[in-house]
């Protein structure tokens, strides 16, 4: 059943086609191999939606989990059923104006549970126990390809999903990533060697591999500085693989040697003289990330900083740091720039309005 469509979406492709199936209170059900946020574009769609979400791992329940327990009502001399308690009541349904029920890893759930969820997702009800009108459901699990823990989906059950497979997509991670504070030598990284977001092989025999999840995991290891450089070398690789690990702890080295972005932010540094080009990604996106920064402090030098971000953009950069540093300040962050207080603006512009202009028209199109 994994293989139901060979047509993919990206995260904000799935973020917008739940959306859609939401209103029309339609089961969706997400595939994808793992790591690649199925589980954190629930909680973004939550949150974006001021919904409550309940996060089911349905591969660890039980069938009565789902029905309920019987048990005896001596008022009635009848055996009844006991809901359970982590679905969602009326009581509950009443404090929320939407509740996303979310079952994940369902098809690593027992057939014999996934045979107790069918009536609820067909019917919206099991047993005694009826699912509140307010109540939005989607699924989520692996292929059977990814070689994980997975039972085969009855096909009536599967019928009463649509079925979306997910993929990696590079802008919608560069997106999130950014917005979300990943380490800029991360992001940096793999803005300059993209291929290395995601490497995950289901024959391979290794036990770590990169993913959009593990490179958040060598992100936190990289905000707080406090190991040496070959221990630092052993999580990452126990995060992304080994062959990988080098190559970023490379890439750091050279990041090391970039200038401090506050002091290129406050003019102190104008010239860039080590022009190694994966840690000149990671540099572009430290300024951005220091430039937002300041914005939300409302720095009272913000229209000096943000003029000499251009300019020292536009005196060391080649014109694809430029366009995206310029993306990500504008486009991401829709930081608050006036051309009218920005001395170098229509110098920049001249030199660069028709490349971004283009690169904008393009993301439009998508």
């Amino acid at each position: 059943m994994a293989e139901v469509n060979s047509r993919t979406v990206g995260p904000k492709g799935a973020k917008k086609s739940l959306r859609k199936a939401f209103k029309n209170k339609r089961p969706i059900f997400l595939w994808g191999p793992p790591g690649i946020g199925k589980s954190d574009i629930i909680k973004q769609l939550g949150t974006e939606l001021d919904a409550h979400v309940i996060d089911v791992r349905l591969s660890l329940w039980e069938p009565t989990d789902i029905k309920g327990i019987p048990y005896f009502d001596s008022n009635t001399s009848k055996m009844v059923w006991a809901p359970p308690s982590e679905l969602p009541d009326a009581e509950l349904a009443k404090k929320h104006k939407t509740i996303i029920l979310f079952m994940d890893e369902m098809n690593s759930a027992a057939p014999s549970v996934q045979a107790a969820a069918y009536q609820l997702i067909l019917n919206r009800r099991v047993g005694t126990y009826s699912l509140p009108d307010n109540v939005v459901m989607v699924a989520a699990g692996n292929r059977e390809t990814d070689k994980g823990v997975t039972f085969r989906m009855p096909a009536p059950l599967a019928n009463r999903f649509v079925h979306l497979e997910m993929t990696v997509d590079w802008d919608d991670y560069f997106d999130w990533a950014v917005d979300n504070k990943i380490h800029q030598e991360v992001v940096g990284f793999l803005t300059f060697s993209k291929k290395d977001l995601y490497d995950f092989d289901p024959k391979s025999s290794s036990r770590s591999f990169a993913t959009p999840r593990s490179w958040s995991f060598v992100s936190e290891l990289l905000h707080d500085d406090d190991c040496d450089a070959d221990t630092l070398t052993d999580l990452v690789s126990g995060s992304v693989g080994e062959g990988l690990a080098l190559k970023f702890m490379a890439h750091r080295k050279h990041a090391s040697k970039m200038p401090n972005p506050t002091d290129i932010l406050s003019g102190k540094v104008k010239e860039l003289k080590t022009k190694e080009i994966s840690a000149m990604y990671s540099l572009t996106v430290s300024l951005c990330y220091e430039l937002k920064d300041a914005c939300e402090k409302n720095a009272k030098n913000w229209n000096d900083q943000t003029n000499y971000f251009f300019q020292f953009m536009m005196d060391n950069f080649e014109t694809e740091l430029v366009i995206m540093g310029t993306k990500l300040a504008l486009s991401t962050y829709k930081l608050p720039l006036d051309p009218d207080e920005i001395k170098c603006f229509d110098a920049f512009h001249a030199k660069y309005g028709k490349y971004i202009a283009q690169a904008t028209d393009k993301e439009d199109r998508k």
